[in-house]
């Protein structure tokens, strides 16, 4: 198993990519858990749950994340079971998304 801490909008130069802007930030993040997953020899068809933080959530941003999640995910398979959490602020004020993951990598 697989267990990924948090992952936000952070590029390998520790730039914020997409500052204000949900979707931007969601790709990177997403594009940080494909390293690490690639890095434990998993993919994101290995995944078997996602934890999200959004800052100030509202319902509208679902839609946001649950399409760049599926841009991600192999086709044709069931999405991960998935926890959202809205969350008042993250660590950093300009961050509006954190994603967690949990992996089975076969043997």
């Amino acid at each position: 198993m697989v267990f990924i801490s948090g992952q936000i909008a952070l590029n390998v130069k520790g730039e914020l990519v997409g500052a204000d802007d949900l979707k931007a930030q969601t790709v990177q993040a997403f594009e940080n858990l494909k390293a690490v997953l690639a890095a434990s020899g998993a993919t994101f068809g290995d995944v078997v749950k996602f934890g999200y933080f959004v800052k100030n959530y509202d319902p509208a941003k679902v839609a946001v994340i649950r399409s760049v999640r599926d841009s991600y995910l192999p086709k044709g398979q069931p999405p991960p079971a998935s926890t959202l959490v809205g969350v008042q602020s993250l660590f950093r004020d300009d961050v509006l998304i954190e994603i967690e993951a949990i992996a089975v990598v076969p043997q």
